[in-house]
């Protein structure tokens, strides 16, 4: 991955750069699945915000929990469940809108002051193509795309994640590149593209520059 697949990863479809990463513990909840799926969710997402050197939580003290994963079999599920349109602004216009693409995901976020994330609400329309996906691999495949504020066009063309033998993993240079944003000389939160040339700089070093 060089300098310019960096920054690519995070312009948005606008020509935006934008990037943010958590910038408070993740206390994650899940609805709609069974224990075993709860299971996989949870361990991948243990297993990123380790790989990140991140931490979780069982409660934020602002949100509760502030990574939400819903799975779901119809976008006009969402309006019913109480307190949703306090979560989601514009909720009514935007379920017509996923409903109009025929949309299977999407991804919310909030952000604090600084404009690090502070919550991140995840969508799951399991419809025939998500529900042929292993739950292993879509846990990994959201919890990867709620680490970071990544452009919305960034796994458009390849995954963030790849196959080794009979497992799926997450790409090394995705890997290498979530460790990087995560460094603690980095602020929070950009919008300057020359961010991009310092998170290249720690990728390529390891994470180990000053």
């Amino acid at each position: 991955m060089d300098a310019g697949q960096v920054e690519a990863l995070f312009t948005r479809a606008d020509g935006q750069f934008l990037f943010a990463r958590w910038g408070r513990p993740i206390a994650p909840v899940v609805f709609g699945v069974e224990d075993a799926t709860l299971n996989v969710v949870k361990g991948a997402l243990e297993a990123v915000v380790a790989l990140a050197g991140h931490q979780m939580a069982e409660t934020d003290p602002e949100l509760g929990s502030n990574l939400m994963m819903f799975f779901f079999t119809d976008w006009a599920e969402l309006p019913q469940v109480p307190g949703m349109d306090r979560l989601v602004p514009d909720l009514g216009p935007l379920v017509e809108k996923l409903q109009s693409v025929e949309a299977n995901q999407y991804r919310f976020f909030r952000f604090d002051e600084a404009g690090a994330i502070k919550a991140c609400f995840v969508f799951l329309r399991m419809d025939r193509h998500l529900l042929d996906v292993p739950a292993e691999t879509l846990a990994l495949s959201q919890v990867v795309q709620s680490m970071l504020l990544w452009s919305d066009a960034a796994f458009r063309d390849q995954s963030p994640l790849a196959v080794a033998g009979e497992r799926t993993i997450l790409r090394p240079d995705v890997a290498g590149l979530i460790r990087a944003a995560y460094d603690p000389v980095l602020p929070s939160a950009a919008t300057d593209a020359s961010h991009a040339l310092r998170l290249f700089a720690r990728l390529q070093a390891g994470g180990d520059v000053q």
